[in-house]
């Protein structure tokens, strides 16, 4: 199924009423990789690593943001799913100017910011939101996931397609098999094949979130593919959205991942 960015779709899109209370950030933005680093460690000890009581999910988020060589615009965009059917039921999409370096481990400083005006235009509250990046698994315990949470108050979780930190164990062929990541003698993720015979997804948690419960939502919304239908629907739309320069696309919900 094809679904149009219409040109007069584009107040609701990307410049339509904000509908989520605007995310206050715990700190500035406009901070040196240095302070980001230092931010971080402060950061680490806010963070919940269990999930709230009685958490009950019916609404999965995937968050993306795409870019351009050349270009300092970031294009973000989160969708949010039906947890049971995985099926969309909200997105939005917003446009920021990429004012933080790309640094190895300070990803969400340069990503958060373009991703904190998408929040802003979402019409549905996610349960728990899905980055695609780490959590946990990061040189000081602070990924984009756990950043994201703590800017968004949200349960959080990281699925990677590559390791930042640590050594997974031996890991089995079998969709649903997992492997405890270790760095520096601490269990920090897992490593979880979420298709027989393909490459793992390596999973942590961010904020408010542990890492059983990470690895169960993880495997639930990866049915068919590698990569969870949240993180598949946010890089399709975040690219639709950069390939049409910020203004209209077409998003092509049915091609595969």
């Amino acid at each position: 199924m094809s679904v149009a960015f219409r040109p007069e779709d584009a107040q609701c899109w990307v410049h339509g009423r904000r509908r989520m209370e605007s995310p206050r950030a715990p700190h500035p933005w406009n901070v040196t990789p240095t302070e980001a680093v230092a931010l971080q460690k402060r950061l680490r000890e806010q963070l919940i690593l269990e999930p709230p009581p009685g958490l009950r999910v019916t609404r999965l988020a995937g968050a993306d943001i795409s870019t351009e060589k050349g270009n300092d615009t970031g294009y973000g965009g989160m969708v949010v799913l039906d947890a049971a059917t995985l099926q969309p039921v909200s997105r939005a999409v917003a446009t920021a100017r990429l004012t933080f370096p790309y640094v190895p481990g300070l990803l969400s400083f340069r990503e958060l910011p373009v991703l904190a005006a998408v929040w802003e235009r979402l019409t549905v509250r996610p349960d728990v939101l899905i980055f695609d990046g780490q959590g946990t698994a990061h040189p000081r315990r602070v990924g984009i996931a756990c950043h994201g949470g703590l800017l968004f108050d949200i349960p959080s979780i990281g699925c990677a397609k590559s390791l930042l930190v640590g050594t997974p164990g031996k890991l089995a062929e079998r969709r649903g098999a997992t492997s405890p990541i270790t760095h520096k003698g601490e269990v920090v993720g897992m490593a979880v094949r979420t298709r027989a015979g393909v490459s793992p997804v390596y999973v942590s948690p961010g904020h408010r979130m542990d890492l059983d419960t990470a690895v169960e939502w993880v495997l639930k919304a990866s049915p068919r593919y590698r990569e969870p239908e949240t993180t598949r629907h946010a890089h399709r739309l975040v690219n639709a959205f950069r390939r049409a320069g910020g203004e209209t696309a077409e998003l092509e919900e049915g091609s595969p991942g």
